[in-house]
């Protein structure tokens, strides 16, 4: 499964270390991804989501139904 946050879509990107003397090489920003189980009280059930802790944030502030909707609106996640 790739690392992608569920609600916010942040993924892998990629930079350069870069060294006291400036030189750079190929590195790799992976995204602060958690494995969270939510309960969505409108359906009376309970829900896992890989999510960044930007997403679990937007979930606190927003609420879980509004968060879901934006996401399969915007893509994220296909259903819930």
């Amino acid at each position: 499964m790739s690392r992608i946050c569920e609600i916010t879509g942040k993924k892998l990107m990629t930079g350069n270390n870069v060294s006291h003397s400036k030189r750079r090489t190929k590195r790799k920003f992976y995204p602060n991804l958690f494995k969270k189980k939510f309960y969505l009280a409108e359906e009376d059930r309970w829900i896992t989501l890989k999510i960044s802790a930007a997403g679990i944030r937007n979930i606190n502030k927003n609420g879980l139904k509004k968060t879901l909707d934006e996401a399969v609106k915007k893509g994220y996640l296909k259903s819930y």
